[in-house]
């Protein structure tokens, strides 16, 4: 996988984590590394982008949901809790929506995935990006 960062002034310094490859069980932790990485650097607002990602499974999620942790000032999930890590999310995607983490351009598997677990429940989903850097 590999993984571009960008950072753009809008209302307030976003983020944005654009993500080019299936994101899955090989790659997940590397993803939550880095957005670990850009939060240890200040960055306090992210737009991911998924414009380039054709896939996502269920540890795409657990990723996520992860860096939405972080992002609240969190620690992640423990990677070794199992499905305790799922009773998690599903326990918290009723917080409703993250104000600081927020989804761009999800491809049409990956946004059939966010809708099936209920995750577009949970983050906002744009398909422009300027009107998702204007949305922090």
């Amino acid at each position: 996988m590999e993984i571009n960062i960008e950072q753009v002034e809008g209302k307030v310094a976003v983020t944005i984590l654009e993500l080019h490859g299936n994101l899955d069980a090989s790659n997940f932790e590397e993803v939550i590394d880095k957005a670990r990485s850009v939060y240890e650097s200040g960055a306090r607002d992210l737009l991911i982008d998924l414009g380039d990602v054709d896939f996502m499974s269920s540890s795409g999620i657990v990723a996520l949901h992860s860096i939405a942790l972080l992002m609240r000032g969190e620690q992640p999930h423990d990677l070794e809790s199992g499905w305790e890590v799922f009773h998690a999310i599903g326990r918290d995607s009723d917080s409703g929506l993250q104000e600081h983490v927020k989804i761009l351009n999800p491809q049409p598997k990956v946004a059939l995935t966010f809708e099936k677990t209920g995750m577009d429940n949970f983050f906002e989903i744009y398909t422009d990006r300027q009107t998702a850097i204007d949305s922090f």
